[in-house]
């Protein structure tokens, strides 16, 4: 499908941009449905997010932005309105221009997380998580466990006070899950996420000490770029069950096109 002069945009920010999935994706589904439209990527640092956006809200084609790390959170004073689940998470990863002209940001990486676990057969409800990254996409993902049922979530973060404030916000939302800050320990837990970049390049540490994980425990990473990330190696050569960052991307995808307005994009 040639892209023309009337085409529709859409486009993903981040910093490092490189290691995301989304244009391959949005262009493929986009060339299936035949639609002249185009998804592009956009390196954009933390301290420039500002100043990009103004300038990217000022284009007349622009139909959507999604945000990857660092700019989930940094992008929510810069919009117009938010959606239930990024009120909620304080956290944005999709940005809708609306009939009105104002721009409205809703959060997908929960939701997605939960789809992606559930497609590759591991059922969320039930379980006692360790959760490591209290970050954007982490604080989504917490709460998204929460409302799936688990039983336990025990939230750890490298930041001061960040897992103890999510853990708070996470414990009043749902007070049926316990929710408590913990060390990055994996033993003993049903469902292990890494929530954090560590495995975004070569030479990382890994997000938990491999040798405290045993078989039967599932272990997920958001890491989308590379799709088996050391700890997810290690997490199998233990006798793990591991789901990798393609099935977040993919979980959440969806769910951000049907914001978008595709609501039949990728079936």
């Amino acid at each position: 499908m040639p892209i023309t002069g009337a085409a529709r945009l859409f486009a993903i920010l981040g910093d490092p941009v490189g290691v995301v999935r989304s244009p391959a994706w949005w262009n493929d589904r986009f060339a299936e449905a035949g639609l002249d439209a185009a998804f592009v990527p956009l390196d954009v640092a933390a301290a420039d997010l500002p100043a990009a956006w103004r300038g990217l809200t000022r284009l007349r084609n622009l139909d959507g932005v999604v945000l990857t790390m660092p700019h989930k959170q940094a992008v929510v004073p810069l919009l117009d309105a938010l959606g239930p689940l990024a009120r909620l998470a304080g956290a944005v990863n999709t940005v809708r221009r609306r009939a009105d002209g104002a721009w409205e940001g809703e959060m997908f990486d929960g939701e997605g997380f939960v789809a992606g676990l559930r497609a590759e057969g591991h059922e969320p409800a039930g379980m006692r998580a360790l959760q490591v990254g209290c970050g954007g996409a982490g604080r989504a993902i917490a709460f998204a466990l929460a409302r799936a049922g688990v039983t336990e979530l025990a939230l750890s973060d490298t930041a001061p006070g960040r897992a103890g404030a999510l853990a708070e916000a996470v414990a009043a939302a749902f007070p049926g899950c316990r929710v408590a800050t913990a060390l990055p320990d994996p033993a003993g837990y049903g469902l292990v996420v890494n929530a954090t970049p560590l495995g975004l390049r070569p030479g990382d540490a890994l997000a938990v000490e491999p040798g405290r994980l045993s078989p039967g425990q599932v272990v997920a990473d958001v890491i989308p770029t590379p799709e088996r990330t050391a700890l997810l190696d290690a997490a199998a050569a233990a006798g793990c069950d591991t789901v990798t960052g393609r099935a977040m991307f993919e979980g959440q995808a969806r769910l951000a096109a049907a914001f978008l307005g595709l609501a039949d994009l990728g079936g």
